[in-house]
């Protein structure tokens, strides 16, 4: 796209009227609403696009996609925008926000769900508890559905059932073309294997449909020590994760709580150390899975028998919009040394001022290749790192993306250099993304439904042609 910025908004503006000659709104800079247009659920990133989309239907999604490319314009999707961050300079992008296509339907006799694209976990997760079935859905209820599930989707139940994207079972679309299609395992297989897990490089999904599970109860919760605790407990867990069945997933995170009033009083302005864990099995079972860690006798013990549906809130993820600035990476392996290097950036005495550094157990169905599985169809990883600050101002910005960085630094020499592109809030080499076949697959696929590059992705994949 070579059209200069001022001119491609000129264009977008020019062409307003003829967009909502469908259903959609356009918003423009300058007008009224525009700032809450453009927010990202990420109240950090300051997202400029050139315009603002808010389609009602698919053809609304079609005419949006014909009108930016004969703009001059790029096309983004976002539906929530908690991965806002990657997406980078918007100045010569219509941004398409889905988020008023939230319809969700459930057919419990097929176990199949389908969800439009701007529907959060929250809109699935409670229609599907009513017939009895349960998603694989990610850590936060008002997460994008569809968002999530392209980039992978590493849930509590991951470990059980696989990766969210491996549940999709068709994905509605509008191609860089402005045609609006489906694909599935049998028409365009191979679209249908690139969009699960190369998120938005291949066109701007309207619906996906998922396989549902019949999962109705779990024992869940959290067990919590002060983290002067954190080098027992983590060693324990990291013994603990070795043996554990399928059938459970857990979380091991260092968090460090302000002092505010929503936070319960007795974890409010503590730093601790935590374990969390989902087992899809009776409490009693349970119970005998958790005799190793409870064995270190914490101060706080939540678990407990609940709805499957309890899994959407278990993280305790803020809900609505918020600041925050993170970055992930993938780890192989935790040995005493991945433990000491963990805690010298995030425990007692590092000065982190991250309020969360967790480590995600892997493995299991996330770890083998799903026989029909799409381009991520696994995570070659035994553990995925997540950590995250508020910036509050700018001084602690600055102090945060440093140490979310050495984070990252600290874990990189227990890393084989993957990334897991739902935790990478930063761009990186997409190479890095995918198992090097796949990738290459990838880049053909992009060569023969993108080739112009009108799609701007969070990671963006180049087309064969161009320079990896």
């Amino acid at each position: 796209m070579t059209t200069t910025t001022s001119t491609a908004r000129s264009r977008a503006r020019g062409r307003r009227t003829a967009v909502e000659g469908h259903r959609g709104k356009v918003v423009l800079p300058g007008d009224a609403g525009w700032d809450e247009a453009r927010r990202a659920w990420n109240l950090y990133v300051d997202q400029r696009p050139a315009a603002v989309f808010f389609p009602e239907s698919a053809d609304d999604v079609a005419a949006a996609v014909r009108h930016a490319r004969d703009a001059g314009l790029r096309v983004a999707v976002q539906g929530t925008g908690h991965a806002a961050a990657p997406l980078g300079d918007l100045s010569a992008t219509c941004l398409i926000r889905t988020t008023h296509l939230r319809d969700v339907r459930i057919d419990a006799t097929a176990r199949r769900a389908r969800v439009e694209a701007g529907a959060v976990w929250d809109d699935v997760v409670q229609p599907a508890t009513k017939a009895g079935l349960t998603a694989l859905h990610g850590s936060s209820p008002d997460v994008g559905v569809v968002g999530y599930s392209l980039g992978g989707g590493i849930g509590w139940l991951g470990r059980l059932y696989g990766l969210a994207a491996n549940s999709i079972t068709a994905i509605e679309l509008v191609t860089p073309d402005g045609e609006h299609l489906r694909a599935d395992p049998s028409t365009d297989a191979d679209l249908f294997w690139g969009l699960r897990g190369g998120g938005g490089n291949f066109g701007v999904v309207t619906a996906v449909e998922l396989e549902l599970f019949g999962l109705e109860q779990v024992y869940a919760g959290w067990l919590m020590w002060d983290w002067e605790r954190a080098q027992d407990v983590l060693g324990r867990w990291a013994e603990w994760t070795r043996t554990a069945p399928e059938t459970i997933t857990s979380i091991a995170r260092i968090l460090r709580l302000p002092p505010l009033d929503f936070i319960p009083e007795p974890i409010r302005g503590r730093d601790l150390v935590v374990v969390e864990a989902a087992y899809a099995g009776s409490e009693e079972q349970g119970v005998e899975l958790l005799r190793p860690l409870r064995a270190l006798r914490p101060e706080m013990d939540t678990f407990a028998a609940a709805p499957a549906e309890a899994l959407a809130r278990l993280h305790q993820d803020p809900e609505g919009p918020t600041a925050g600035i993170g970055n992930g990476a993938l780890v192989d392996d935790l040995t005493p040394g991945t433990i000491d290097a963990f805690l010298a950036v995030a425990g007692p005495g590092s000065g982190s001022p991250l309020v969360s550094v967790e480590l995600r157990q892997l493995g299991g169905a996330l770890g083998r290749a799903a026989p029909d599985g799409g381009a991520l169809s696994h995570v070659e990883a035994g553990f995925a790192s997540y950590a995250v600050g508020i910036p509050t101002d700018a001084d602690v910005a600055r102090a945060v993306d440093n140490h979310v960085e050495l984070v990252n630094g600290a874990l990189a020499l227990w890393s084989s250099g993957r990334a897991y592109a739902n935790f990478a809030e930063k761009p990186v080499d997409p190479r890095s993304l995918f198992p090097a076949e796949a990738y290459d697959r990838l880049r053909a696929l992009k060569r023969r439904v993108d080739p112009a590059g009108l799609l701007h992705a969070s990671q963006q994949i180049p087309a064969a042609s161009d320079v990896a």
